[in-house]
């Protein structure tokens, strides 16, 4: 292994350190058990130099995220630090509060380190700050613009005093927020480490050479793809009508095209995705069909090309809400690309296509409490291996909250929780089952869900079958069932119970 390989690897481990150290110091069960979190280090210009092995949707939008930070707010001093989660800046959704750090070596700027983590409520009328019914995102939450969050090494309490009054859980938040200064400052310490070690040019030039060479072997790999055009579409769920998201992807030895021309505008509703994540969900499916081990730096992302038209579902004029774009419409590109790659190369089937999220919140022992939970399913087929059963698909790879962790915290008590057998699409090799969760409230309790695949099921190839779609059931108290639709919010009383069924992945026959 040459010099710039071992800095290299060095610096892809401070991401993972960092990420190590945010989650044990997190309150939340969402980051501390789910670990929904993302860090990674840049250069001087916002390129990212190394990223851990966290969410897909957050690490593709920290490309676009660090960039429009930088060039809204100049240069950071030493020892500050800066905290946004406008979507429209940041690149996912309000949820995703990011915290960016510079990073100075014997007086001179020598990179960043930033971290995103979903804090389970931002404020908004809704628990979990994921509204159903926003058609801004001035009704999902709190929105923070680049402000500084520390001067000088020190907490900036006016923003924490914002923070207390307008999150609704700010004891957490906070606690979180803790967890991701210690995450960030963990990653400064570790890289004036391997500066002194290695020395400042050696560093620098490591870092040059990591971006060249992961792009170069991207594009090595992407070239065995061939030359090629593939154009698909698929569609979003909303209300009684399907919002159709279109792609054209081309491939050369240049890179990857992607142009969403034909996409529908953009909706009065939480599924608009701001371009972060629709550059994100484009990048991950480049990246997962690269079978090598690539370094995932801003080498890689600079062959991804995205033409998203504004005003259109995959990128919105502000303030358009986009809550739910980061968690279902992002599920629909990297369908979308996959459906349009499937006419140039092997790819796999759908997967289950949907986070199901739930978001839960009201009163409990005297003090306000939220929820927030991705329950999984099954990923599709693949055309020499039948599909994963009951994971996390796609753009999000979190855990789910422990049975036992949510009973302590939550008024809530679990009845089910397996497999969903015979979900999966059949074929010669078979669609991934889903998961059914099932759970009864203890206390009154404010329910809402925002999902999709309810209506158009996970698609097979190559002549397999389709997934299982979703389906949510709720058995009241006094035994009436009330089948709900993907986008809905109720109040849920003691004794009530919520059953969910996610979807199987889609099937794969095979060749012809």
């Amino acid at each position: 292994m040459t010099s710039w390989e071992i800095i290299h690897k060095a610096s892809e481990f401070i991401a993972e350190e960092m990420g190590v150290m945010l989650k044990r110091s997190a309150m939340s069960p969402n980051i501390r058990e789910r670990m929904d979190h993302s860090c990674a280090i840049t250069d001087v210009e916002g390129n990212i130099i190394a990223q851990a092995e966290h969410i897909p949707v957050h690490l593709g939008s920290f490309s676009i995220g660090v960039k429009n930070t930088l060039n809204l707010i100049g240069e950071i001093e030493e020892s500050d630090m800066v905290i946004l989660n406008d979507p429209y800046i940041s690149g996912t959704h309000l949820n995703d509060v990011m915290v960016l750090a510079p990073v100075y070596y014997n007086g001179k700027l020598i990179g960043y380190v930033v971290n995103k983590a979903h804090h389970v409520d931002v404020g908004g009328p809704m628990p979990g700050s994921l509204n159903p019914y926003a058609t801004t995102i001035y009704e999902e939450g709190f929105v923070i613009p680049p402000v500084r969050l520390m001067r000088k090494g020190q907490i900036n309490n006016e923003i924490i005093n914002i923070i207390k009054h307008n999150f609704k859980v700010p004891e957490v938040s906070i606690g979180d927020l803790n967890a991701q200064i210690s995450g960030n400052l963990n990653g400064i310490a570790r890289i004036k480490q391997m500066f002194d070690k290695y020395g400042y040019e050696n560093v620098l030039n490591a870092w040059k050479i990591s971006m060249e060479y992961g792009k170069k072997l991207a594009l090595s790999e992407i070239s065995k793809w061939g030359k090629g055009v593939g154009e698909d579409e698929d569609y979003l769920e909303i209300g009684d009508e399907l919002k159709k998201i279109r792609l054209k992807v081309k491939i050369d030895q240049n890179g990857v095209y992607a142009n969403f021309a034909g996409t529908d505008t953009q909706i009065e509703g939480p599924l608009n995705a701001v371009y972060g994540v629709t550059f994100s969900a484009i990048s991950f499916v480049i990246r997962s069909l690269i079978g090598k081990d690539i370094p995932t730096n801003e080498g890689f992302y600079s062959l991804i090309n995205v033409d998203a038209p504004k005003g259109t579902i995959v990128n919105p004029n502000k303030p358009a809400a986009v809550g739910g774009g980061n968690v279902e419409t992002s599920q629909r590109i990297a369908d979308v690309t996959f459906k349009a790659l499937s006419h140039l190369i092997d790819v796999p089937a759908a997967g289950s296509g949907t986070m199901m999220n739930i978001m839960m919140g009201g009163i409990y022992r005297g003090k306000y409490w939220a929820y927030y939970e991705t329950i999984g399913g099954g990923t599709g087929a693949r055309p020499n291996k039948e599909g994963v059963s009951a994971v996390q698909v796609n753009m999000t790879n979190t855990l789910n909250t422990p049975i036992e962790i949510a009973e302590r915290y939550y008024p809530i008590m679990f009845t089910t929780y397996r497999i969903r057998e015979g979900s999966g699409g059949d074929g010669k090799y078979k669609g991934g089952d889903g998961i059914i969760r099932a759970f009864k409230i203890l206390e009154k309790t404010r329910l809402s869900i925002i999902a999709e695949r309810f209506k158009i099921a996970p698609w097979g190839l190559k002549g397999g079958r389709n997934g299982k779609p979703a389906r949510v059931t709720i058995i009241r108290v006094d035994g009436r069932k009330e089948k709900i639709p993907s986008k809905f919010s109720t109040i849920l009383n003691k004794g009530d119970e919520v059953i969910i069924e996610t979807p199987g992945g889609g099937g794969y026959y095979g060749k012809g």
